[in-house]
């Protein structure tokens, strides 16, 4: 695979505004950057994570790891002695070697980063799976990763019961990290080795193990911490994302690796987290859209809160409606929200907004991060394309998968032979190198020739006063061939309906982007990212769900 460790080049070529070079119709990144470490020296994620570690010198009183729960701490001088003694256990007393796969079940703890690092310096692959998922999808991805070991909760461990499992809640996994049982083993890791292997959503009916190196991890935080801004104390992150998805796995390594503090849920209380930001003086939230949405709908409760210690909000997993985003800034005028756009293909976020003035884009997901490159390819010619046009995001650099685990097809079919990345989303660059996500390319409705963003019209619907969700997707049309139909979640008491959710849409978009057809639910399906689950709603439309519901 083509992997490129330098953002800019020597061509006059490439706009210093928006990194597009005219020549090659690539746009690189102009983030500040320092050099990788060589791919041939064996180096682990936990070996760099300590290094950096040591670079960023938090104090020694600084916690590594906080319950929001119970307030227990871990400091940072504990964490390594955790770490350290627990990949001595799992090496010498279970066995586990360089190659082997640990499957992991288990909520949000503060167990969870220190076993993913006890395993990454083992060289053992982590692979964690959604706690909540059934008996029958566990044992899917237990098949793509074929494990030697799992580790699970006590609610848990009953729907793995092939392989030998270890209880993260009980007293032995606690004695695992605090018993001295030999010398730290020292593995030779090549940054090229299978570091984990995460799985996408399953929006699809299949599940697909994303294969990460490393290298892959490596290349992330190096990233970061060539961006990262001087402050005075370390940070204080509460990660309210699960650490079984790309985007709360890597925050939750990160936070270790810049010497921050990580605050942790185990399963997600809005009132909790709410607390949880006074009483450990929480200085950045990582968030999912859904809990944003929430912050700024239905928050009426945090008045007498303190917020105080509040610099930023992380957004990531799914675009915020602009709608939402201006709601949040009224609400919150001193704290930043910033918007991230990734895959777990991609290692997480390969576009970042960073500091005031970014955030202050509505709309956009930042600019490319670090050795990252990437292109605007026209869907119907696939000429890429310069700024201010739309077409399908490709990606490539050091952080792009390996591959699909046992499947060279969908491989082939989302990596090209020069490493691209195809995203499957419509997106475009602006002049001055900002990312705008504008949907999902296999989720673009085709009415008569045209073709319609439905996150465009959800953006839209999410703004009326008596709205509180809402998605569009496509609804079969013999005359049309397909047209946007509404799933609209009203507020408690709204009388609003299906004429008024047409008209207010209508007063603000071309004639062939009108809601042609609209269904009263609950609540609108969504992933654990909080990206809509379209194929339900779908079902749901198709099964003759009527706009009186």
């Amino acid at each position: 695979m083509a992997n490129s460790n330098t953002n800019h080049s020597s061509s006059s070529s490439i706009d210093p505004n928006s990194g597009f070079c005219t020549e090659t119709k690539i746009y690189h990144s102009l983030r500040p950057h320092a050099p990788l470490p060589s791919e041939t020296a064996s180096l682990s994620i936990t070996d760099y994570v300590f290094s950096l570690l040591c670079q960023n010198s938090p104090p020694p009183e600084t916690a590594a790891l906080v319950d929001a729960a119970t307030g227990r701490r871990i400091p940072y001088h504990d964490l390594v002695i955790r770490t350290e003694a627990l990949a001595a256990y799992l090496h010498h007393r279970v066995g586990l070697a360089r190659g082997d796969s640990a499957f992991v079940l288990s909520p949000n703890s503060i167990h969870l980063p220190i076993l993913y690092l006890s395993l990454f310096s083992l060289g053992v692959i982590a692979s964690p799976s959604n706690p909540i998922n059934s008996e029958p999808e566990v044992s899917r991805q237990i098949e793509l990763c074929k494990p030697v070991i799992a580790f699970a909760t006590a609610n848990t461990a009953h729907k793995v019961t092939s392989i030998r499992t270890i209880l993260l809640d009980s007293a032995e996994f606690e004695s695992m990290m605090t018993t001295r049982t030999g010398r730290t083993p020292r593995v030779n890791i090549s940054q090229s080795d299978t570091a984990a292997i995460l799985y996408s959503s399953g929006t699809s009916g299949n599940f697909k193990g994303v294969e990460l190196t490393h290298r892959n991890f490596i290349s992330s935080l190096a990233g970061t911490q060539a961006c990262r801004p001087v402050r005075p104390s370390p940070a204080v992150i509460l990660c309210a994302v699960p650490y079984f998805h790309m985007y709360g796995f890597i925050y939750c390594v990160r936070a270790v690796a810049m010497g921050d503090g990580l605050v942790t849920m185990g399963r997600f209380d809005l009132r909790l987290m709410i607390k949880a930001i006074g009483d450990f003086r929480v200085s950045h939230l990582a968030l999912a859209p859904p809990v944003v949405v929430a912050m700024v709908k239905e928050g009426d409760f945090m008045d007498g809160y303190d917020l105080s210690s509040l610099e930023a909000v992380v957004s990531g997993g799914a675009p915020l409606p602009i709608a939402v985003v201006e709601r949040f800034k009224k609400r919150f005028p001193k704290v930043q929200l910033t918007q991230a756009y990734g895959l777990t293909e991609s290692t997480g976020g390969f576009t970042r907004m960073m500091g005031t003035n970014e955030s202050r884009r509505f709309g956009a997901s930042g600019r490319l991060v670090p050795y990252c490159q990437a292109k605007i390819v026209d869907v119907e010619t696939g000429i890429g394309l310069p700024p201010l046009k739309q077409g399908e995001l490709w990606a490539r650099g050091p952080t792009i998968m390996k591959g699909y685990v046992n499947d060279k097809e969908a491989t082939a079919m989302i990596l090209d032979s020069e490493g691209w990345l195809r995203t499957g989303d419509i997106c475009y660059f602006d002049s001055e190198g900002f990312v705008y996500v504008v949907d999902r390319l296999k989720e673009l409705i085709k009415y008569k020739g045209y073709q319609i963003a439905p996150v465009e019209l959800e953006n839209l619907i999410q703004n009326h006063p008596d709205v509180i969700d809402a998605a569009v997707v496509p609804y079969p049309d013999e005359e049309a061939g397909q047209v946007p139909m509404a799933f609209v979640v009203r507020r408690p008491q709204s009388t609003i309906d299906e004429t008024e959710v047409k008209d207010f849409v209508a007063r603000q978009v071309a004639p062939y982007k009108k809601i042609r057809r609209v269904s009263f639910i609950s609540s609108i399906p969504r992933n654990a990212p909080g990206k809509v689950l379209r194929k339900e709603l779908i079902k749901l439309a198709l099964s003759g769900v009527s706009s009186k519901i």
